[in-house]
């Protein structure tokens, strides 16, 4: 639907902010989402986004029960607002590298256990060689864009394969059955898998390494409790609910301890998963000072911790 104004004239005082506000609203698809997005009230985007079609003359979404949906002019304008959208990110790119110390925020994501394990050790360290930088950690088990600037730097454990990213291996570590010490003191030694009451992932993770390695190796165990939060299972076996499988480098972190394997069990441990450890950043700013020394400390670090724990 087309409304009668100058649409001419008000597409020249467009601001990124309303480019932002649009590109929100195409990814969201709901009101909700896209404030969620955007960091502010579902309030003002609807004020915002009533604003930008009365300064464009059109109607960009039509309104619906189940959210929002594209009209033409927006389908139209979308391909559009993704190019401004790299031409900002290419800007900031640009900005970033004027620096010349380190020094200024680096955004850091990774899952919740490495964050514990690996990361807030280190942080004293850093913050010892370059008094100027700040970290923001952001321990989330969903995974960030970095080809949108959503993160500067990203521990993972699979190695992208999208995008422009600079991408290093850091370490492999092994998934071991782990329990309390109380837990696997009542244990003893494990004569068979289904004999200790296990901690294992839901349907939504079942196919990571140490979920598919219980379905082949132990299919007649039953957890006890199911849950796609690593910290969750932490949290259980760490009160001694039961036994799951834990990284080798984050067993003595949480006061855990390996569970004693009989002689029948022990060609399936041979086959415990491995998990590699990669460390990510967006090209551009591979070499922006802050993050430069943000990922040397991790790649000197982590690495060495992961060579020490193999010998």
């Amino acid at each position: 639907m087309q409304r009668p104004t100058n649409a001419a004239s008000a597409g020249r005082d467009l601001a990124w902010d309303d480019v932002r506000l649009f590109l929100a609203l195409c990814r969201a698809k709901t009101v909700g989402r896209a404030a969620k997005a955007l960091g502010i009230d579902a309030s003002t985007v609807s004020r915002r986004l009533a604003a930008l079609e009365e300064a464009l003359a059109t109607t960009l979404f039509d309104r619906g029960r189940d959210g929002i949906a594209k009209t033409k002019a927006a389908e139209d304008l979308l391909p559009l607002a993704e190019r401004i959208e790299d031409g900002m990110g290419l800007f900031a790119s640009a900005a970033e590298r004027l620096e010349r110390a380190p020094s200024g925020l680096v955004r850091l994501t990774c899952p919740p256990d490495v964050a514990d394990v690996l990361v807030a050790p280190l942080v004293s360290d850093l913050l010892a060689r370059h008094p100027a930088i700040r970290l923001e950690i952001d321990p989330a088990e969903a995974v960030l864009d970095l080809t949108r600037h959503e993160a500067d730097l990203a521990l993972r454990t699979v190695r992208p394969v999208r995008g422009d990213l600079v991408v290093t291996r850091l370490t492999t570590t092994r998934w071991v059955l782990a329990a309390s010490p109380a837990r696997a003191r009542a244990i003893g030694v494990l004569r068979a898998w289904n004999e200790a009451p296990w901690i294992g992932w839901g349907a939504r993770l079942a196919s990571i390494g140490p979920a598919r390695w219980l379905e082949e190796h132990a299919p007649a165990v039953d957890p006890v409790v199911r849950s796609d939060s690593f910290r969750v299972q932490l949290s259980l076996v760490g009160r001694g609910v039961g036994v799951a499988l834990v990284p080798e480098l984050s067993v003595e972190h949480y006061g855990l301890v390996p569970v004693a394997l009989g002689r029948r069990l022990n060609k399936d441990a041979d086959a415990w998963p491995r998990e590699e450890l990669f460390l990510v950043t967006h090209r551009a700013l591979r070499d922006v000072p802050r993050v430069r020394a943000v990922w040397e400390l991790l790649s000197e670090r982590v690495a060495d911790r992961g060579r020490r724990s193999e010998q």
